[in-house]
């Protein structure tokens, strides 16, 4: 069997090369991949110079210089925080802008001709999802969505498939106690969603109700991100979030055909209760008191 630490290195010297990492000229624009990265950061709508830093894992000098490079070359200004002048905000000029667009439509070419290289897109695609929930766990972040965002519409919707997966009987959303929208909206409850740079990830609903409990709805993570603990980050999420909304009671519903779920809910604190619903589809109940 061939050694895993050496199958490892190989694939970090591929990427590496691949990505043009120790390229002087990435993508043959003439900076570096450190001084494209963060133009590319910006162009994305980051703006705070700390959190960019943050966000490329840049120590404080470095990050100083690749900005003062990028001046230098009319691709951005930095000015003070309109609310903290201790704090630094970086902007694309005009000439910046063309810049973004010129990488993105090179970036854009290379992915389409790696994927058209590839006789296993799907494979390929389903590789590289694993591998970048597993280096971007720390990147991860949870955010509040409106339930009718774009992102929070596809992780339904990956949700609802596995479910038609997995259930025996199927999964029609329409019998189901589907939670309406305004319901997983602060004040009354909260939708959350994990991000993963651009991607989302997973989800998970607090819907509230008018029975002196709020329900955890929709708790859904992505196949490449499972085993990573992202369940319990987006269930410690929505019971802070009731919390802070003076929620003191939660329950929720699962399917003994996700053994997974109850065994997350088990271990978190949630007991079994009786039925609460007439859901055509769970049979497995939970509460916990906050």
């Amino acid at each position: 069997m061939l050694d895993p630490i050496s199958r490892i290195r190989r694939f970090n010297r591929a990427v590496t090369s691949a990505v043009g990492a120790l390229d002087t000229s990435f993508l043959g624009r003439g900076r570096p991949l450190g001084a494209a990265r963060v133009l590319n950061a910006i162009g994305h709508g980051r703006s705070d110079v700390a959190e960019i830093r943050d966000y490329l894992g840049l120590d404080s000098g470095l990050m100083s210089r690749l900005l003062r490079s990028l001046e230098d070359e009319g691709m951005i200004e930095t000015s003070p925080h309109e609310d903290d002048a201790r704090r630094r905000v970086a902007r694309l000029t005009r000439a910046g802008r063309r810049e973004f667009s010129a990488y993105e439509a090179l970036s854009n070419a290379q992915a389409e001709a790696l994927l058209a290289g590839h006789s296993q897109r799907d494979a390929l695609l389903a590789a590289m999802d694993l591998i970048g929930s597993a280096l971007g766990q720390s990147r991860t972040t949870l955010t509040d969505m409106n339930p009718r965002s774009d992102e929070a519409r596809y992780c339904l919707g990956e949700y609802y498939a596995e479910l038609a997966r997995r259930f025996k009987q199927g999964f029609d959303v329409k019998l189901s106690r589907d939670p309406d929208a305004k319901d997983m909206v602060r004040p009354r409850g909260t939708f959350i969603v994990a991000m993963s740079d651009t991607l989302p990830i997973g989800c998970v609903g607090l819907k509230g109700t008018d029975h002196g409990y709020a329900e955890i709805k929709r708790l859904w993570v992505c196949p490449s991100a499972r085993g990573l603990g992202l369940g319990r980050r987006l269930m410690e999420a929505s019971e802070n979030a009731a919390r802070e909304l003076g929620i003191t009671v939660l329950r929720l519903d699962t399917n003994s055909a996700l053994p997974e779920a109850g065994q997350l809910y088990r271990r978190t604190g949630w007991s079994e209760i009786p039925r609460f619903n007439d859901d055509p589809y769970p049979d497995l109940f939970f509460e916990k008191r906050l």
